[in-house]
């Protein structure tokens, strides 16, 4: 589904290396948490992946995509297949929530039914059924976190990146946003979370990607639930 192989990605003024031969492959249906500091790479790594930058040199291939042969023409299809989850929310806002999440729907060519049909939906599986009118201002932290997971889910991507989806609220709504990313991985879409909230994700059980000056220094592999660790001592 995501394959980074030896990526490399140097800014034309900085010496050092953002990325460093980076090698990353998730699967399909995956939860995988990239984390580091800041400064660490991590927010290159969403660049190069929604094609907002290029590699200095490696390879990089999502959903069967070859970037090396990706033409600028085809980047807006691109990512319509990968939604973004931003850090600072990145809505509109003298829209409402509804209006924010069709807006996605809007610039992809979609049928004013198709649009009325899927929002409601979408709506409520984030958990912000009768929020429909209300403005961005007129919202929590965790609601905005919301409309933003909404919109990027509203084309059903097959793969969801969520930049530091906790970074701005406080810990019971993180852990809310949380299971919200569970919930929707749970549905078949692969989650790409990039955090540095140590304390948030060590209580996941999810794969761990440790990212440091550029450099993937550990990969750990999903942990098993507790219950299941037991039976198979049985």
């Amino acid at each position: 589904m995501i394959l980074l192989d030896r990526v490399t990605k140097i800014y034309p003024k900085n010496r050092q290396a953002a990325l460093d031969k980076v090698s990353l492959n998730v699967a399909p249906g995956e939860f995988v948490i990239i984390m580091g500091r800041s400064g660490a790479g991590k927010s290159t790594i969403l660049k190069l992946l929604i094609r907002e930058e290029k590699p200095s040199s490696g390879k990089i291939v999502v959903g069967g995509i070859d970037y090396d042969d990706l033409k600028n023409r085809d980047i807006p299809l691109l990512r319509r297949r990968i939604g973004v989850v931003f850090q600072d929310y990145k809505l509109l806002p003298n829209r409402t929530v509804f209006e924010n999440v069709a807006f996605a729907m809007e610039i992809s060519g979609m049928t004013d039914s198709e649009i009325q049909f899927n929002v409601p939906k979408i709506l409520e599986l984030v958990g912000l059924k009768g929020k429909e009118n209300e403005f961005p201002r007129n919202l929590s932290g965790g609601e905005r976190q919301r409309v933003s997971i909404a919109r990027a889910m509203v084309r059903q991507p097959k793969i969801l990146i969520a930049d530091e989806p906790t970074a701005n609220i406080d810990e019971a709504t993180s852990i809310d946003i949380i299971k919200l990313l569970i919930k929707i991985n749970q549905y078949g879409t692969t989650v790409l979370m990039i955090s540095h909230d140590a304390n948030m994700v060590r209580r996941l059980r999810h794969r761990i990607v440790r990212i440091e000056k550029g450099k993937v220094v550990s990969d750990t592999a999903a942990k098993k639930p507790l219950s299941r660790r037991k039976n198979a001592k049985q």
